[in-house]
């Protein structure tokens, strides 16, 4: 099993954030942008990937109590992740995502990981900046 983390402070209190990152319907403007997410009947979703061409059954659950979600494959158990929600002083949070590859074929290695972590966590930021500046103005 190999396992990555990646974290980002964001400017928003943790409810905000979780928010965005939990819409199901806007995870498609954060997650690597290979990877498309289609709800079903929840928590059951279809990630397809654009470089394999290929759908993958999967599970997706937000549990707002927690500030958390939590996805992984749903057939051959191959992956799975969580994105944890804190707050932090003076009204902003930090935002954590961590993956876990439980077999060698369904790991992309780790430079491909972070880059994809980093990139989705900071269009998350983005929208959640553009949240909170349309709120505000």
């Amino acid at each position: 099993m190999t396992e990555y983390e990646r974290s980002r402070t964001m400017p928003a209190p943790p409810e905000q954030v979780f928010d965005e990152a939990a819409n199901v319907g806007r995870l498609n403007s954060w997650m690597p942008e290979d990877l498309h997410v289609r709800a079903e009947e929840l928590p059951a979703v279809t990630v397809h990937e654009d470089h394999s061409d290929r759908d993958t059954s999967a599970l997706l659950r937000a549990r707002k109590e927690q500030m958390r979600l939590e996805w992984g494959t749903r057939d051959t158990g191959g992956y799975a992740g969580w994105l944890q929600v804190a707050g932090i002083d003076s009204g902003a949070s930090e935002v954590t995502v961590h993956l876990s590859f439980f077999e060698k074929e369904h790991d992309p290695g780790q430079e491909a990981v972070h880059t994809a972590l980093d990139g989705s966590l900071e269009r998350l930021e983005e929208q959640v900046r553009l949240r909170v500046d349309g709120a505000a103005g």
